[in-house]
């Protein structure tokens, strides 16, 4: 469902992201077809260089649906920001992607904490967010984090949520099969 990012599924991937009810989300916008390669050959390069961590959202048919990232990544901490496809809203795909790309932050690359800003007025984000049995609020246990993502403005703007491994693994058991056995 995850593959690392890739240049041959930009114009796929360009022509989901410049969808109206998409394109507003996305934290990296591209305006053109080659802005977007540039962006994602650039996303790749700071991959190489530790700076962040970027996935590919595959469908069952193995086409590229949309992206899941850790973006500022600083002392084992980082901020999720995912976007998908507008035909694959509410198909349950968002929260396949998010949980494989916990377990592979918290597992392999040893992450502390994943912090997800919401703007208070994505109505469809914090749907989704508030889900998630293993979210936490931020505002009260990252109170400095709190305050600069919200920094530019007057009055607070984001939601700050935080997922922890603690958090994540106490909600998120796998269920064990055994060979032949089937889950229902």
């Amino acid at each position: 469902m995850l593959k690392k990012r890739d240049l041959h599924e930009v114009p796929q991937l360009f022509e989901l992201m410049s969808h109206p009810k998409v394109f507003p989300y996305v934290r990296h916008k591209a305006f053109s077809m080659d802005e977007f390669y540039f962006l994602t050959k650039q996303t790749i390069e700071q991959e190489e260089a530790g700076m962040l961590l970027s996935r590919t959202i595959l469908d069952e048919y193995q086409q590229p649906i949309g992206t899941i990232n850790l973006f500022d990544m600083s002392d084992n901490k980082g901020f999720l920001a995912t976007w998908i496809g507008q035909p694959f809203f509410g198909k349950g795909y968002n929260r396949i992607a998010k949980e494989q790309f916990l377990e592979e932050v918290f597992t392999l690359h040893g992450m502390e904490a994943v912090f997800i800003k919401i703007r208070q007025t994505n109505e469809r984000s914090m749907r989704a967010a508030l889900k998630l049995p293993y979210l936490l609020s931020g505002q009260s246990a990252y109170p400095d984090v709190y305050q600069a993502i919200n920094a530019h403005y007057d009055v607070p703007v984001y939601d700050l949520f935080v997922i922890t491994p603690t958090s994540y693994f106490l909600h998120h058991q796998p269920v064990e099969v055994s060979e032949g056995e089937a889950v229902v």
